[in-house]
């Protein structure tokens, strides 16, 4: 984007001022008046630049998102006049805009079930069917998922003003979390009414802000700037995640054959194996592995039968600090700076999902000649082996 104009890049500027105004606790109606010009003519290009300066900046992310809010709010009248761009039908991003439509729409069944439910909590089937409602949105999931894995990587590859993207990601995230609570508040035989008003208001909020961003800022950009060519072969892994809602009638497309690999072997000191052994052997291994080189950059996940969490080919060459919320982003440095210093080789957390326990352990990977050449991820369940007593041997099998 080197070619972008003094006319653009000062507009952004004013943007980044406007928006950092609100961060350092200027007044609103002074940074309102100042920028007025801004505010009635700001195009999405505009919008994306400033928010990539305010990623550089060293302020919270949470205070960051409060900001956005209030510059996008200001900005919804010039930016919802702009006329969004005809795409084809079950094109890519059509796919993308059709289920925010149907989001849209699911948001609208659950509207008429609050008044009812604030009146009488106790009642079972207002209660009931807006935990339907909120199961239905949870599956939205799924798009947010294919936007990280898939639709991410190729925008960071031709935009290098993407940090707003991390901005986006942490709002998915807010939302995710807003609806696990809602439904967990569901499930209670007296539901705390204040705490599900302020998580419907939150999670009515922020899905309906990322539908617009989507639409009239992100999408127009992303159209500009990367082949429509490229976007379409996002499609068959997008597919493979599955999107919330709705789905092209095409059916997933066929994998090409891969080309026959020479009849040779690698020898790994410790044994000889061929090239598909080696496939083999990691994907079948029940643990996900994700290796990352020294340059901090993504080469190779395996792809076990049961993936613990979601990768795409898109991430290969993808720096790991894009492959996280933003914030996480500071402890992944945290980790890859020991291992880089060598202070550390090995680092270990565990977290519980969908009542199952996971263990995440990274490694340090290094030469012969103790050089740093980057860090294995390997992720697994360990419900079963924290079970374990006892013993078991070989011949008891």
């Amino acid at each position: 984007m080197s070619e972008l104009s003094n006319h653009t890049n000062e507009h952004s500027h004013q943007l980044f001022l406007l928006t950092k105004g609100f961060l350092d606790g200027e007044p609103g109606e002074e940074l309102v008046k100042d920028h007025q010009t801004i505010i009635n003519t700001a195009t999405p290009l505009e919008i994306i630049l400033a928010f990539d300066e305010i990623m550089k900046e060293d302020y919270p992310i949470t205070e960051v998102k409060k900001a956005v809010n209030k510059v996008m709010n200001l900005l919804n009248k010039s930016i919802s006049q702009k006329e969004s761009p005809k795409l084809p039908p079950d094109s890519y991003l059509d796919i993308f805009i059709r289920n925010n439509a149907i989001l849209a729409k699911k948001l609208d069944t659950i509207r008429p079930l609050i008044r009812p439910f604030n009146n009488d909590p106790t009642n079972e089937t207002v209660k009931h069917q807006l935990l339907i409602g909120i199961r239905e949105l949870q599956l939205f999931k799924k798009q947010y998922t294919i936007k990280e894995n898939i639709l991410f990587p190729i925008i960071e590859k031709h935009l290098p003003q993407h940090r707003c993207l991390r901005i986006m990601w942490s709002f998915h995230d807010d939302i995710i979390h807003n609806l696990k609570r809602l439904d967990e508040e569901l499930m209670l035989s007296i539901p705390d009414v204040r705490k599900i008003n302020q998580l419907l208001g939150l999670v009515f909020f922020n899905m309906l802000a990322i539908k617009f961003r989507e639409e009239k800022v992100l999408f127009p950009v992303i159209l500009s700037y990367v082949p429509e060519q490229e976007l379409e072969q996002l499609m068959p892994e997008s597919l493979e995640l599955d999107f919330p809602y709705y789905t092209p009638e095409a059916a997933i497309p066929e994998k090409e054959e891969e080309m026959a690999i020479p009849n040779g072997m690698f020898n790994l000191d410790t044994g000889t194996l061929s090239l598909d052994q080696i496939k083999l052997i990691f994907n079948h291994l029940p643990v996900d592995i994700t290796f990352v080189d020294e340059h901090d950059r993504v080469q190779f996940f395996s792809t076990p039968p049961k993936r613990i969490f979601p990768r795409s080919k898109a991430i290969i060459g993808r720096l790991v600090q894009n492959c996280h919320p933003h914030e996480s982003i500071e402890v992944v440095n945290r980790i890859v700076a020991s291992f880089k210093s060598g202070e550390k080789s090995q680092a270990d957390f565990w977290i519980k999902m969908k009542d199952q326990m996971f263990l995440i352990q990274y490694f340090a990977v290094r030469d012969e000649q103790k050089q740093y050449r980057g860090v294995i991820e390997v992720s697994q369940e360990i419900d079963a082996i924290r079970a374990l007593e006892g013993e078991r041997r070989l011949l008891d099998w």
